[in-house]
Order: structure tokens, then sequence, then C-alpha cells
């Protein structure tokens, strides 16, 4: 008879092989088993089990590659990276991320959306506090030393291809030929330049367009895109007063 098929009544909690002696059959098993052979738990933290080197635990950062393009703060689903001031000896004042541990569930987003690596997996996992305090790891507490494998790399694949029955091809992360693009509304654009100021990857250019403001009298200048260079985070969308950038989709 199956367990599903086995109706108990209250007169089953009273006998003796219903509740009490199958029980205790169960617990021995275990104590003489764990007894016998070596248990299935080990003596942490003084005993600790082998970890393969791309286990995902808390993000770390290399500060060398980082350019301050907040695509992680972008990309967090827990919210718990921010982007902070930090003071660099080369570039002097600049955006780097801090990353609340306390509210990180490890997903490694953050790693992955990165367009320069600069922020990585680590296997660290030990992060008990004492404070709450303790779990915020500033851009200095949050590096950690680098090792291949450390990066999270993904391959992927254009939806027009395969709708297209056509061959299809996979392109490496951060292909620098195939990614999303920024457009500009030209009608908009005042040339404040505010775009080209923000890009933190230095794709952005503002360039003569040939015309002269009647107002002014000086040239009129739109910014010009590298594609190359551009990383896509969205910081030109951002901080346009005019809307006059989006993003196309590369599909």
């Amino acid at each position: 008879m199956r367990i599903e098929e086995r109706r108990y009544t209250k007169a089953d909690h009273f006998r003796a092989t219903g509740y009490i002696l199958k029980t205790m059959q169960v617990t021995f098993k275990g104590a003489i088993r764990a007894t016998k052979h070596r248990p299935c738990t080990i003596l942490y933290p003084w005993e600790k089990l082998l970890y393969p080197d791309n286990y995902r635990g808390r993000p770390g950062i290399v500060l060398e590659r980082c350019i301050g393009c907040g695509r992680c703060a972008k990309e967090c689903p827990n919210q718990c990276i921010e982007m902070i001031d930090f003071q660099d000896a080369e570039k002097g004042k600049v955006k780097r991320p801090q990353v609340n541990v306390g509210r990180c569930m490890m997903c490694g987003n953050c790693a992955e959306a990165c367009p320069t690596n600069a922020m990585i997996v680590t296997p660290e996992f030990e992060l008990a506090s004492y404070s709450r305090g303790g779990l915020i790891f500033d851009p200095v507490k949050l590096q950690h030393p680098h090792k291949p494998g450390y990066e999270v790399n993904y391959e992927f694949a254009l939806l027009s291809e395969m709708k297209s029955g056509g061959e299809v091809k996979t392109y490496a992360k951060n292909d620098t030929t195939v990614h999303d693009t920024i457009v500009l509304d030209g009608s908009k654009c005042i040339s404040c330049s505010r775009c080209a100021k923000t890009c933190p990857a230095g794709a952005i250019e503002m360039a003569d367009t040939g015309e002269v403001n009647p107002k002014t009298k000086k040239p009129i200048k739109q910014p010009k895109f590298d594609n190359a260079k551009c990383v896509v985070c969205e910081q030109c969308v951002d901080v346009c007063p005019k809307s006059c950038l989006s993003v196309k989709e590369v599909l």
C-alpha cells in the first residue's frame, strides 16, 4: 500500500508501531550509521570543504579596470550597489561602486554587465559582521586579488538571425561590432555638450554640423558617437536636458 493511500485515524496516534517505534527505528539507524561511518557534516569552521575556482561568492572589483559607468548599479536586482565619490591617485575624484553585501544575493549580474570586467565574483562568502556598517564594502574594501575565471563572460545570438532561418552566429560579451547604439534626435539637441562631459568611456565628441546659430553666430555642434568605445551605460541619455538621446537595441 502506498503512503498516500493510507488513511490515518485518531487511534493511530496511540499505537506503538504508528508514531513511536517506527520513528525510533529510523533515529537509531541514523545514529548507528553515523557512529560506524564518517558523518555527513564537518567540523566547521575548523574544517572546510574545497570549493571550485568559479564559486560565486561576494562581488569584487579591480579598480584599475573600472571606468565608473554605473552599469553594475543599474543591473543590481536588490539595489545594493551605489556609485559613490572616490579619490583616485591618477584621475582625481571619480565615481566607483559601493556594495551593501548585507543585501547582496550574489547573483553575479554586476559582473555580467560590466563592460571592462572590472566587477568580478569572488569565492568569499564568510561575511558575518557585528554591525550593519561592517557589511558596507566601499571601493577599497571591495577589492579582491584577480584570478582568471573570476569574470562572468557569456555568448549571445541575434534574434533577427534566428528568425531568418539562416546561419546563426554567436557573439562574445562586449563585442564592439554588435551592441546597442545611442541615437540622436538632432532637432531637439541644444549643443550643451553634457553628454560628452559625462561619458566615462570618452566615446562622445562634439563635432561641427556646418551650420551657424543665428542668435549667437557660433557654429552648431552636435555629439558624434564612437561605437567602438561606447559601453552603452546610458549616462548620456540620463543627463540630456532635452531627451534627445535614446538607446537603439540590436536585434
